[in-house]
């Protein structure tokens, strides 16, 4: 007897389901497991934490509400919002957010690259972080397009350790600002998109992100570059974005930590890395606990549960919130409370001029 093949009404035909599923494709495969384990979702986290990464330019009133009673619910003490501006900019920003709420925000400053070819552009800039500073910033972001697409006149790629920015370093460092710098994206967006390559969803979703070595150069120079930047500026503290994109090496991170006292990271959009090597990121996490914060990105307050979870918990096999930055599922580290605290609130509270304990509640 021949065996009943089910049928599929597609494209106007009648096609066999069975040869349908094996004409699938990889980036429509997302199976849905039938593992059985115990599991302990979170949505509020045992501590409340500072969340050192996060970008709003909108600060008008109701969304300034809507974003206080999300963080009440999820139990953010602090936001910093990383997309401060500068100038009159800035102090719009600042209104917006402390003004009724004077304890749950901190808004860092950012830099105008007009002039960069100005001798005096470094000086001129370093005064205006002061200024700044002065309105309120408590802090300084660097996006990344520093070293990666920022030019001079000529058209010439204007690297993360160009001399003409000393003097912002160095003026961060006599304010006793903190840098949180972004440098560079993630290292298999350099590398052949082919099926060797984790991220290689991501680029077939968003190509742009590939980063051909006609238009970029290495991903290793445009790191080591801020690194020379750490190196250059002893006295000053700088945080290092995503984990300084070296989240599945944590070893070379911390070894990065050990050679540079001066150099912080945090977790912001790399906890997909953390959360596949459970046993050994934990042990890691005890070792530096002192260097490493918490940080989000992007604003989806239900994404925080997932950090969450995978934090505080010994949870197996569960979901990560976006497939193209990983299709493997996450274990939680089960960190002991006083790393927690430390990546939660304790490390921001030292780093970053104005934060007070007594603002952790």
């Amino acid at each position: 007897m021949r065996p009943v093949v089910s049928l599929l009404l597609i494209a106007g035909g009648l096609v066999p389901a069975v040869i349908r599923a094996q004409t699938m494709t990889i980036d429509q495969y997302n199976p849905r497991s039938s593992l059985v384990v115990p599991g302990h979702p979170v949505t509020r986290a045992r501590f409340p934490f500072i969340d050192v990464h996060s970008h709003h330019r909108n600060v008008s009133p109701a969304r300034v509400d809507s974003l206080i009673a999300a963080m009440d619910a999820m139990n953010m003490a602090v936001m910093i919002n990383l997309s401060g501006s500068t100038g009159d900019r800035l102090v719009q920003v600042i209104k917006g957010m402390k003004e009724r709420y004077p304890d749950r925000f901190v808004v860092f400053a950012n830099l105008n690259f007009d002039g960069i070819d100005d001798p005096d552009w470094g000086a001129n800039a370093a005064a205006q972080l002061e200024r700044d500073v002065e309105a309120g910033a408590q802090g300084l972001k660097i996006f990344k397009n520093l070293g990666m697409t920022l030019t001079d006149s000529a058209g010439n790629r204007i690297a993360t350790d160009d001399h003409r920015f000393d003097p912002v370093w160095a003026k961060a460092g006599e304010l006793g600002l903190p840098v949180l710098i972004h440098t560079g994206d993630p290292k298999q967006f350099w590398e052949p998109q082919d099926r060797f390559n984790e991220r290689w969803f991501e680029l077939k979703e968003r190509p742009r992100r590939i980063r051909p070595p006609d238009r970029f150069p290495p991903w290793e120079r445009i790191m080591n570059e801020q690194w020379n930047v750490f190196r250059r500026h002893p006295n000053t503290t700088f945080i290092s974005a995503h984990l300084a994109w070296l989240g599945g090496d944590l070893p070379r991170l911390g070894r990065l930590f050990d050679e540079l006292p001066n150099m912080h990271a945090e977790i912001g959009a790399v906890l997909a890395e953390l959360g596949r090597q459970p046993r050994f990121a934990e042990e890691w996490f005890m070792k530096y606990s002192d260097r490493v914060l918490f940080g989000k990105d992007s604003w989806n307050p239900e994404e925080y549960h997932v950090y969450f979870r995978t934090l505080e918990t010994a949870d197996e096999y569960f979901d990560y919130y976006r497939k193209r930055h990983a299709f493997w599922k996450l274990y939680g580290l089960e960190l002991p409370d006083e790393v927690l605290r430390k990546l939660y609130y304790e490390n921001a509270v030292r780093l970053i001029p104005g934060l007070e304990t007594s603002q952790i509640r």
